[in-house]
């Protein structure tokens, strides 16, 4: 068991960027599948990006296609959600989440379902607004 730690949110202004990271203190996230997930006010919770533990391409929802990259560092044992060229409507409170070792991020899905998962996040809020 362990918990995943989400970091990097803030405020930024349209056009800016940040740098999320997902981890597992203490743990490592090498074989499982990261998932993104946000959940704007008033919305429901939606499937970011995906990465697999090995193999495959990463997946991105059509809304961040171009402008956000997923990726690990596995000597750090974190995974990381780059945005760039941010948006309001991509304020949200942003979740990793992680499980399904073996799992391969495919053409067939964006992502696992929320509930497929094992591990999530608390969350950290991302504000973009001038």
């Amino acid at each position: 068991q362990f918990k995943l730690v989400e970091s990097g949110g803030g405020l930024v202004q349209p056009g800016g960027s940040l740098r999320l990271s997902c981890g597992a203190p203490g743990f490592n996230l090498d074989y499982y599948v990261i998932g993104w997930f946000r959940q704007a006010p008033g919305k429901e919770r939606e499937g970011v990006s995906c990465i697999s533990s090995v193999g495959g391409d990463p997946n991105y929802a059509d809304s961040v296609k171009g402008r956000f990259t997923i990726s690990r560092d596995n000597a750090a044992k974190t995974v990381y959600l780059q945005m760039n060229n941010l948006n309001p409507e991509d304020t949200a409170v942003y979740y990793c989440a992680a499980g399904i070792p073996g799992y391969v991020c495919n053409d067939d899905r964006l992502t696992p379902e929320w509930h497929e998962y094992d591990y999530w996040g608390q969350g950290t809020q991302v504000t973009v607004s001038s």
